[in-house]
This record gives C-alpha cells, structure tokens and sequence, in this order.
C-alpha cells in the first residue's frame, strides 16, 4: 500500500519576513527623507505642465534626408564598436579563463580573478572617460572601453564555465602528449562552446545599449549625436536619433534571440 501523503499546514506568521519588510520599508522612507525627494512634486501641475512641454518640442521628429543619413552612419559605428568590443573581450576572455578557472594554480587564479574583478568593477562610462583621455575623442575609446569592461565580465563566466566542466576529456589528451594549450581547445572547448557563445550574445546585447550612452563623454556613436544635438537643444533631431536607439536596440535583441534559438536546435 502507498503510504499517505502528508500535508503540513501553512505557517501563519513569520517574524523574519515581518521584520525583514519593515526594515525594508523604513530603509525606503529613510532615504527619501535624506535626500529630500517629495514625489508628489512629480505630479503638481506645474510639473506636468512642464513634463508636456519639454516632451512635446521632440515631435514631430526630424526625418529629412541629410540628417537621417547622419543617422545611420552613427548606427553603423554603434554596431561596429560593439561588435568589435564583445569579439575582442571573447578572445581575450578565452585565454584568460584558463588561469581564472585553476588551470594554473592557485596563485595564477588568484591574480587573474583579481584582474578580472577590477576591470568589471570600473562602470563603462567611467572606462570611457579614461580612454577618451588617452587617446581622443571618437570610436576607438568607446571600443578600447567597452573591451576592457567586457573582458572583465567574460572572463570571469568563461573561468565559472571551465571551472564547472568536467575535465576527463582533457585529462585523456593530457596523459596522452598534449599540452595544457591543446587540451583546452581539443578536449575542452568544444563541449562549452555553446556556453561561450550565450554569453557572448549576452554581453553583445548590453554593449549595443551601451555603445549608444559612452558618446555623452566623446566615445562616438548615436550616443555622440544625442548630445551634441541635446546641447544645441535640437529637440527633433535629438527625438530621431532615441527613436535610431530603440529601433537598434529592438532589431539586436531579435538577432540574438534568433542566435539563441539556432543554437538550441543545433545543440537538440
């Protein structure tokens, strides 16, 4: 006979949720207080008066024809600095996952983790700022800085992915000749190559949206537009180049979304 299954009743009260919610909850109301935020001003209004006006000079857009050939020669190095950024971290990810995931002792994954947490824990923006003053104004900062953060953040998943995948295959080739080198290429690389590649879609993704902000400090794309235009308080034209934003960042997540679904039917 099947033995009864036994019910446990629901708990009534938890203390540590209520007190969890009330510290949450005066953390909440504590920081409005110090920084003096009222969001009722947000609906006064004046204030919406204000909102209608400021949103109502960006439209009608402008779509003429000089100004969208600008505009889509900013998405165009918009892609290119973050297609170029993810593909140069991902190499240089892969390489460094080595060490990252013990593969050369403690010491070397101690420093290469290290390495890899501080470049991720620099903001892209900040990465941008830098690089603009090394080496001017333009593309190549937004490509070097995107490279340094993104290489920051594979490397440390593609070490957690090497880290976790097992090792027989790679042992074999080892005790057969091979090197270390070659055993991760042959032995390992292939059975977390899907992985990689996720990541790496991932990551194309958030270096798409952020390629389109790094040019508020001179690292060129349609963020560069948006500001210069912004600044000279061209509404329309600042209006057209958000909507090149959200239409590019709208057709990347489809191709990735594509990309993913590919992989998975190849990988069934």
């Amino acid at each position: 006979m099947s033995r009864p299954i036994s019910i446990q009743p629901a708990r009534q009260f938890c203390l540590k949720c209520l007190l969890m919610l009330l510290i949450i909850f005066g953390v909440t109301i504590s920081s409005f207080i110090y920084l003096s935020l009222n969001p009722a001003d947000l609906f006064t209004f004046q204030a919406m008066k204000n909102m209608a006006e400021f949103i109502g000079r960006f439209f009608p857009p402008d779509l003429s024809v000089d100004f969208l050939e600008k505009i889509w020669q900013g998405i165009l190095q918009t892609l290119a600095i973050s297609a170029l950024a993810t593909l140069i971290a991902a190499a240089l990810s892969i390489l460094i996952s080595l060490p990252v995931s013990g593969r050369f002792g403690a010491i070397a994954k101690w420093l290469s983790r290290f390495f890899c947490n501080f470049l991720r824990s620099v903001p892209e923006l900040v990465w941008a700022a830098l690089m603009v003053l090394a080496v001017g104004l333009g593309p190549f900062a937004g490509t070097l800085a995107l490279t340094l953060h993104t290489t920051g953040v594979l490397g440390r998943l593609f070490g957690e992915t090497l880290e976790n995948n097992p090792i027989a295959a790679s042992n074999a080739l080892v005790l057969g000749g091979s090197g270390r080198i070659a055993s991760f290429l042959y032995g390992t690389l292939p059975g977390i190559a899907p992985q990689l590649l996720s990541y790496s879609l991932y990551r194309w993704e958030m270096n798409i949206r952020m390629a389109t902000i790094l040019g508020f400090v001179g690292a060129g794309g349609l963020g560069q537009m948006l500001y210069y235009e912004l600044s000279l308080l061209r509404e329309a034209q600042a209006s057209t180049v958000i909507i090149a934003m959200l239409l590019l960042v709208i057709l990347v997540d489809l191709i990735s979304t594509k990309l993913r679904r590919i992989q998975m039917h190849n990988l069934g």
